[in-house]
């Protein structure tokens, strides 16, 4: 059994699980002490710090080994241009997919939509454009590494590498080691996974013990958009773009991103999810780590399908909601705003909710109104994030196929990459 179906195992389990406490065992004091927030909280934490611990060692020496393998600064700077305007069509694709769909289906519109008491809920401020790019450039990169910064630690590492280049035969002894450590932090990421389907399930059981089925069903039309929106997104737009620009089979590479996909919907954190998308990437679609080792993450900092969509349904939730019409400039408003907050905002906390009372501040809806969502909101985010790993994916395809960087006989093999069980080392 192939550790991916295995976490599916466990993630099912842990959804019935955390529903059937949510509906049966809320009130009893032991369970909700003692197994929700003792076991499950511990034991789910512990498996997202295991995975936020890789993130930085592994993209560090994975970046100095893909810039080192590519080897010429001009066709650095075309991979992360490309990698930036894919992203950035992407999330255009994305938004406008959520407006057309969401004016198309109406939630909101019915009056058996509650109007609920938001309590008073206000967003934190986005950082002005130009903050964020003023502080892509470390002023301490220990600092940058141990908030792990991640478009400061790019930043901070491309420059160390092509240093490295242009060192000589110091900068070739120091690629040769940091190849030795990318090979080691990629099998601590298979040690790590090994553990996967008992940190999923206490993440699934933990989160529908608290949230339940039911919460979602005062709000099942915008939820219902949503996640069709996401779904359409994932299966539709981003395998056509993948089709048409590399010719490489959808299917294949969809059932090759589904360890990452399980691991995203389980984490809700694209950042935690890096390993597992790089091992994807890599190992099981031949991609060579001199793309990936940027594209990914990059894509995870700056890619946000899943939250364009999100904000793009709630903008039209919200307004039918509360009454409002809005015309044509305000919705070329909502995909401009989108596509321009997806860099404003990379990497901050919360994000989502910036980027939407930003586009609800620009095109006149009450901010307050987020309030109404914020309940089924958890829900989503494991699903957005999900899709927010595939378009990363995605984007580092086809610019791998553009730089004939990606091995189709290891992307055709499906067994290629497959971690089953790790082999400990035996004593005695």
């Amino acid at each position: 059994m192939t550790i991916t179906t295995k976490i599916l195992i466990a993630m099912c389990i842990g959804l019935i699980l955390g529903s059937l406490l949510n509906a049966f065992a809320s009130k009893i004091d032991f369970v909700q002490t003692y197994l929700v927030n003792g076991l499950f909280h511990v034991v789910g934490k512990m498996f997202i710090n295991a995975l936020k611990m890789l993130v930085v060692p592994l993209v560090t020496f994975s970046l100095i080994c893909g810039v080192n393998g590519i080897g010429d600064v001009g066709m650095l700077g075309r991979v992360g241009l490309k990698a930036f305007l894919f992203y950035m069509l992407t999330t255009a694709m994305a938004i406008s997919l959520a407006l057309v769909v969401a004016i198309l289906v109406g939630p909101g519109k019915n009056d058996s939509t509650p109007i609920l008491e938001t309590g008073g809920f206000s967003a934190k401020q986005a950082p002005p454009l130009t903050d964020v790019i003023i502080n892509i450039v470390p002023s301490n990169p220990v600092q940058a590494f141990a908030n792990g910064d991640m478009l400061q630690i790019i930043f901070f590492v491309i420059l160390f590498a092509i240093a490295m280049l242009m060192a000589g035969e110091a900068g070739k002894n120091l690629a040769l080691g940091a190849e030795k450590m990318n090979e080691v932090m990629m099998k601590v990421v298979t040690l790590v996974m090994d553990f996967a389907p008992i940190g999923v399930f206490c993440l699934m059981a933990k989160t529908f013990s608290e949230q339940g089925i039911g919460l979602i069903m005062p709000m099942i039309g915008y939820f219902s958009v949503v996640v069709g929106c996401l779904l359409i997104h994932a299966f539709g737009t981003l395998n056509l773009l993948l089709t048409s620009m590399t010719r490489l089979n959808p299917f294949t590479f969809m059932r090759k991103m589904r360890p990452a996909q399980i691991f995203a919907f389980s984490t809700a954190s694209s950042n935690a999810t890096i390993p597992v998308t790089l091992q994807a990437v890599e190992k099981r679609m031949g991609v060579h780590n001199s793309i990936a080792s940027f594209t990914i993450p990059f894509g995870a900092t700056i890619n946000m399908d899943g939250t364009a969509i999100m904000q793009g349904v709630a903008t039209v939730f919200i307004a039918n909601v509360y009454g409002i019409d809005l015309g044509l400039s305000q919705y070329l408003t909502i995909i401009g705003m989108s596509v321009l907050a997806s860099i404003g905002t990379a990497g901050v906390p919360g994000v989502g909710l910036i980027m939407l009372a930003m586009v609800f501040n620009q095109v006149g809806l009450p901010v307050e109104g987020i309030g109404l969502i914020l309940g089924v909101d958890r829900l989503l985010d494991m699903v957005r994030t999900a899709v927010n790993v595939t378009g990363d994916a995605t984007v580092t395809c086809i610019v791998a196929h553009g730089e004939d960087e990606i091995d189709r006989e290891i992307f055709n093999d499906p067994e290629a990459g497959v971690i089953t069980e790790v082999a400990l080392p035996h004593r005695g």
